[in-house]
């Protein structure tokens, strides 16, 4: 996949505060070198790799989250990693699985879902709510049929590969980014907003607005960022780079906001490692060569969460958010 060209460095800001976090969001920055990656952590908190932040609640309930997952391996190979990502899933026993994308390499055929996926992540099949990447699409017999055939009604509980669902105070969306710019998701998507009664509004695709990996920017989902930011959304996940990188809140031009979204990036469930190419804006933390899943945390008014390693380490901690 050719790259998309990225975003022109935006000039420096004066810092704001946060209100859905507490802090400044560029004041009182402190910066370090790990891994040979400069990373970036707003003052005023803990670093998000060695503490909570402060004011974290407990969570009314988790759920865990990863894209790009099953390599045509299996748990007799050492180096297969879905394998240890499916056990840190089962570990943390959450209340639902999200997917985001390629959940199966390399063309997702029905087949390879059967003999590698299903052999590990198939275990949470039943509470996995999935989207399908742009390797879905790739399947010798026809786009998303593998996908479809594999997690039926699962990933298409009303006809199409994308829906929506309740769980607590929170609304979640999984969208089919390979189809972003048809009319009929869009559509869709604005009447799924307006009927919305939830206060806490997250959703999920595979293809980023925003990354620093390989692939890079990639403005097809540009118009969603601005109909969930006038929706009052909080979140986004996304995969398709392999690496796990979390943002700043900001809008859908790029600029650092409060009232923007905060976007997830989680490539890191079991496909081989992308490298970090060009630092965006308002990123936050970026992690390379860590496998690892997603552990968010949801309350009836907020959110955080924990990137968690297959060694079963903390990797990363979030920033505690308010909703809006």
């Amino acid at each position: 996949m050719t790259p998309t060209p990225r975003a022109e460095k935006p000039l420096a800001r004066t810092p704001r505060i946060n209100p859905r976090i507490g802090v400044p969001v560029a004041a009182g920055a402190a910066l370090a070198l790990v891994g040979g990656a400069l990373l970036w952590s707003p003052g005023g908190r803990a670093d998000a790799a060695t503490g909570s932040p402060a004011g974290a609640k407990a969570a009314s309930f988790t759920a865990v989250a990863a894209g790009d997952i099953a390599e045509q391996c299996t748990a007799s190979s050492s180096s297969c990693v879905h394998p240890k990502t499916a056990a840190l899933v089962k570990k943390i026993n959450p209340a639902f699985v999200m997917t985001m994308g390629d959940n199966q390499y390399d063309d997702a055929r029905l087949k390879d879902f059967q003999k590698y996926y299903d052999t590990t992540w198939g275990a949470f099949k039943a509470k996995t709510h999935p989207i399908a990447g742009n390797h879905e699409t790739y399947d010798p017999d026809g786009a998303l049929k593998g996908y479809k055939s594999y997690f039926g009604a699962i990933a298409y509980p009303k006809g199409k590969p994308y829906y929506s669902f309740d769980h607590e105070n929170w609304h979640f969306i999984a969208l089919d980014s390979n189809s972003l710019d048809k009319s009929e998701q869009t559509d869709w998507l604005k009447a799924d907003l307006a009927a919305n009664t939830k206060k806490c509004v997250a959703a999920y695709w595979h293809h980023p607005l925003y990354s620093s990996g390989e692939h890079g920017n990639d403005p097809v989902s540009r118009p969603v960022w601005k109909m969930l930011i006038n929706a009052k959304a909080e979140l986004v996940l996304n995969g398709h780079d392999h690496h796990y990188e979390r943002f700043a809140p900001q809008n859908a031009d790029g600029k650092a906001d409060p009232n923007g979204l905060v976007e997830l990036l989680g490539g890191m469930g079991g496909a081989n490692p992308y490298k970090i190419e060009e630092v965006q804006p308002n990123s936050e933390k970026r992690l390379t060569k860590t496998f690892g899943v997603v552990k968010l945390n949801f309350t009836d008014d907020g959110y955080s969460w924990e990137l968690i390693g297959t060694d079963g380490k903390t990797k990363d901690t979030s920033p505690s958010y308010k909703c809006r």
